[in-house]
């Protein structure tokens, strides 16, 4: 630590983020955008936006905070579903599978499948993240008496919400906003920029829901080039509830997390490879590796420092960065250990 780290703080902001604040370096740099955006020449409307999103997100990470370690699983679908519909009466066994196996059910907070979700997996185990519309999105009741209803004005924030507080996701039938979510988590996945998790698309048995977009994906995008087969990997489809729960859970049978560590990617993992499939796997996957091998190894200094997660065992290679679908595929062999 140099002499500067150690002095005491000698502005106001330095003193309002204390010297012995963990996370100072990031707080101070707040401080400093904040003051940048007040200097800046914004008219009011830009204003409100920063401030409503600065504050939907403060008020969403301190209501996640204490269960940041617990799985949880946000479900997407349409809030035009009625009870009576077969979609609703699977939504409604979903949450409570999910609630059974001590996991957090996530929804827009709104009716159709998302009150389903949420009846199904009881107060406790469900929050709504809800968007404030002039139609359709009644809150669910039964959440905001405990806290587990976040009020949403911005879809953008919601989305983050959604997708950064997630293990898992389930995809069910809705419309224009259903899709949206699934497209762009299925973007974030391809790209990186989510970590990677399972995702469900699911119906009931007979439906065809996701037929004709599945049949566009093989037959007009991946022909084309514009997404790759291996790209398909970073879904399935099911229709019961007793599979994509098993989906679901079995993604995190061996696999816990992923982390990028300068060039490398780290796996951790509760289980290492045998030298046998170790050796499978190099020879499997040596089309997503730039050089070197996939190696077991031990924690990074970086995770040490951080106390991330250091009592997992991992892997290293270093990753293409771009074949996440293929990624996934591995992760998938990994969880047979």
């Amino acid at each position: 630590m140099t002499e500067a780290q150690t002095s005491s703080p000698t502005t106001p902001q330095e003193r309002s983020v204390g010297i012995e604040n963990p996370n100072r370096d990031l707080k101070l740099a707040l401080v400093n955008e904040l003051e940048s955006t007040l200097g800046a020449n914004m008219d009011r409307l830009d204003l409100k936006m920063i401030t409503s999103a600065i504050r939907e997100l403060r008020e969403a990470f301190t209501t996640f905070a204490p269960y940041r370690t617990q799985h949880k699983v946000t479900i997407f679908g349409s809030a035009r579903t009625t009870p009576t519909d077969p979609r609703y009466t699977l939504a409604l066994a979903l949450g409570a599978a999910f609630a059974q196996r001590d996991w957090l059910v996530i929804t827009g907070g709104g009716p159709g499948i998302m009150e389903a979700a949420t009846v199904g997996a009881g107060p406790k185990h469900a929050f709504g993240i809800n968007i404030r519309l002039p139609h359709e999105q009644d809150a669910v009741a039964g959440l905001e008496g405990i806290g587990h209803l976040i009020e949403m004005k911005y879809f953008f924030t919601r989305k983050v919400l959604m997708i950064k507080e997630s293990s898992a996701f389930v995809s069910m039938p809705g419309g224009l906003g259903t899709l949206d979510e699934t497209f762009e988590l299925l973007t974030l996945l391809q790209t990186g920029k989510a970590q990677l998790a399972p995702l469900v698309l699911l119906e009931p048995p007979g439906h065809d829901y996701f037929s004709t977009l599945l049949s566009f994906l093989t037959e007009v995008l991946v022909p084309q080039g514009l997404v790759s087969a291996s790209d398909l990997s970073l879904f399935r489809r099911c229709w019961t509830v007793e599979d994509t729960v098993d989906e679901v859970t079995h993604f995190y049978h061996n696999f816990h997390s992923a982390r990028i560590v300068g060039h490398r990617l780290i796996l951790r993992l509760q289980r290492l490879p045998n030298e046998s499939l170790l050796s499978a796997l190099n020879h499997d996957f040596v089309d997503i590796v730039r050089s070197g091998s996939i190696d077991a190894t031990e924690p990074t200094a970086w995770e040490v420092r951080e106390h991330d997660n250091i009592h997992l065992k991992r892997l290293a290679l270093d990753f293409d960065q771009h074949s996440l679908g293929r990624l996934r595929t591995m992760i998938d062999r990994l969880n047979e250990v």
